[in-house]
């Protein structure tokens, strides 16, 4: 069933999936050459350990990006049509997991192809068998370490995903405002900011000297400082519908104009599908800095490091575009019920202006400052 899902899926739903195979094989090369390097170099299993541990980062904006094309695709599937074939909400749920898993175990296939391909198990050394001495060439896969590794990606997006939009259990039968739900400020904002000064302070506070190393021969990091900077990231990460929420407040005080009070209200209602998103953009913006830093100092990325470096930032903004998409797919009604009642298309476009200037404004600054305070002491 979902098999058919993906194939009868729009040219943008496909593109969505695409890029979600591509990115789950951008991952399972990683945890592939994780193993590798530990066929390769059986007398450093901590190297082998240290570079199975960095791919968490590969992994968790993947399954993130994952979850955000699965969430988009039942908003364009009919209701009507999906309940007269007696699927309701948890039918929706399991068929957009599955439909995820499908391709991201479609990716993970390709990684386990190109990863033998790299090797020579399937013919032939490419690039002079310069990757099948890293990737532990010459001696047999364990096949089951391989596939376990594989079905990370696949089984956590499925699982995520079906978790995200199975329906609530419902206590009482009146429903609740739609009004209050929809503009109700989010709960995770003082949790947000809480984390993220607990995570600079950490940062901060961190000793400088050798710790845990670096992916890519760029040193090594002191541990606080990495369990501040995780911290952080999911601080910023919470705070992100708040920030959304609030910006979207401000817009819509002080008697507002239809201008303001338009981009107000919808950025009080989308804060919770793009806030997130937006969080996890602003944390890996502010962790740019540091890695410039570690290259500018004189150690150059090795080709898996930028591999996991050009996923993280192409997954957390292919997650914001799909966000921003599904956004405006839910305006739709309203906006045709506006142009029914006489607003002009320049309104509606400076509405969408509107709301984009305030979040950049807002976004960029906080950014800065918290790159600006965070400091990852490498081992020099």
């Amino acid at each position: 069933m979902g098999l058919r899902v993906l194939r009868g899926a729009r040219f943008a739903a496909l593109a969505r999936w695409v890029l979600v195979a591509a990115a789950s094989a951008g991952t399972g090369m990683l945890l592939l050459a994780a193993l590798g390097w530990a066929l390769a170099h059986p007398h450093r299993p901590s190297d082998a350990a240290v570079r199975l541990v960095w791919c968490a980062v590969p992994v968790v904006v993947t399954v993130q990006f994952a979850v955000a094309a699965g969430r988009a695709v039942p908003g364009g599937w009919p209701r009507a049509g999906l309940a007269a074939v007696g699927l309701g909400r948890a039918g929706v749920a399991l068929l957009a997991a599955s439909a995820t898993a499908i391709a991201c175990a479609a990716g993970s296939a390709v990684a386990l192809l190109v990863f033998l391909h790299l090797r020579g198990d399937l013919g032939g050394l490419p690039f002079h068998g310069a990757a099948s001495d890293v990737l532990g060439g010459g001696g047999s896969v364990p096949l089951a370490g391989a596939l376990t590794l594989l079905a990370v990606v696949p089984v956590s997006a499925a699982v995520t995903g079906a978790a995200r939009l199975w329906p609530p259990r419902t206590v009482s039968t009146a429903p609740a405002p739609a009004e209050v739900s929809a503009t109700a400020p989010p709960k995770g904002l003082p949790w947000g900011v809480a984390l993220t000064a607990v995570g600079l302070a950490a940062e901060v506070a961190a000793p400088h000297g050798h710790g845990m190393p670096l992916p890519g021969g760029l040193g090594s990091i002191a541990p606080l400082a990495l369990g501040g900077w995780a911290v952080a990231t999911v601080g910023m990460v919470l705070a992100g519908p708040g920030v959304v929420h609030a910006c979207g407040r401000l817009l819509a005080a002080f008697r507002p104009g239809a201008l303001r009070l338009l981009a107000g209200r919808a950025l009080q209602e989308e804060s919770r599908a793009i806030g997130r998103p937006l969080g996890a953009l602003c944390a890996t913006a502010a962790a740019v800095p540091a890695v410039y830093d570690l290259h500018r100092g004189g150690r150059p990325f090795g080709p898996l490091t930028a591999l996991a470096a050009v996923l993280v930032v192409l997954c957390v903004l292919a997650t914001v575009g799909t966000a921003l998409l599904e956004a405006k797919r839910g305006r739709e009604p309203a906006n045709a019920a506006l142009r029914q009642f006489g607003a002009s298309p320049a309104l509606l476009r400076g509405a969408v202006a509107l709301r984009a200037g305030v979040v950049l404004a807002a976004a960029v600054p906080l950014t800065a400052l918290v790159a600006a305070l965070a400091t990852v002491p490498p081992g020099r």
